[in-house]
């Protein structure tokens, strides 16, 4: 689990330079300078951490109840 874990955050730091804009930022930050637009961009990416975060953070939580509660059907019998 935490080679998936660590394998998918290691993909998530190499894809980050593909941008993270929609149209409207797109043409904000294309109107502005270089250095504005890069600071507008990561600001996207930070804002959009948190959510991203949460989510794992549940995710793991489900995942680890299940390991805990569940079991194979035949430890129920």
């Amino acid at each position: 689990m935490k080679r998936l874990l660590l394998i998918s955050a290691l993909f998530t730091a190499l894809s980050l330079p593909a941008g993270a804009q929609c149209v409207m930022c797109y043409r904000t930050s294309h109107a502005q300078n270089e250095a504005r637009s890069r600071v507008l961009n990561w600001g996207i990416l930070i804002l959009g951490a948190p959510p991203f975060l949460i989510l794992a953070g549940f995710c793991a939580f489900v995942f680890k109840k299940n390991e805990i509660c569940g079991g194979t059907e035949s430890d129920k019998e």
